[in-house]
C-alpha cells in the first residue's frame, strides 16, 4: 500500500506542476485536501527526487523575506504525467470494471467514471 501511495502523491505532483508553478507549503496543503498526510521530510526530498530525474524543474523566488522554491514540469515531466495518467486509467478499468474512466478537457484535464449502477460521478482534476 506504501508503494501505491508514493504513486498517487507522485501523481498529484506532477499534474499540478503540469498546470502550473508549485511550492512545497502549498502541495503539503493540496495533499491533505486529498487526504494525504505528508510531512515536509517526505514531501521536499519527493520534489528534490522528481527534479534529480528530470521531471521537475526549479527556481528560487523571494516571498516576504524568503526564499522559496517553485517548481514546473518539464518536458519529461509531462511523458511521465501521461503514462501515469494511462496506467491508472488501465487500473480503474480493471479493478472497477463497472466504471468507465472518459477523458475531458485537454491531456485528460478531468475525467469522468460511470458505475454499474448508472450513476455518474466526475473526478474533477482542474487546475488549483
Amino acid at each position: 500500500m506504501r508503494d501505491f501511495v508514493r504513486g498517487a502523491v507522485r501523481l498529484h505532483i506532477l499534474h499540478h506542476a503540469a498546470e502550473q508553478e508549485i511550492h512545497g507549503a502549498w502541495m503539503t496543503e493540496e495533499l491533505a485536501r486529498h487526504g494525504y498526510r505528508i510531512s515536509p521530510g517526505t514531501l521536499y526530498p519527493t520534489l528534490h527526487r522528481l527534479e534529480g530525474e528530470g521531471l521537475l524543474t526549479s527556481r528560487q523566488e523571494a516571498v516576504d523575506g524568503k526564499v522559496r522554491r517553485l517548481y514546473r514540469a518539464t518536458d519529461a515531466g509531462h511523458a511521465a504525467l501521461a503514462e501515469d495518467r494511462a496506467a491508472l486509467a488501465e487500473l480503474v478499468r480493471e479493478v472497477l470494471p463497472g466504471f468507465r474512466v472518459v477523458q475531458t478537457g485537454p491531456a485528460g484535464a478531468g475525467a469522468a467514471a460511470s458505475g454499474a449502477d448508472g450513476a455518474h460521478r466526475e473526478a474533477s482534476t482542474e487546475s488549483r
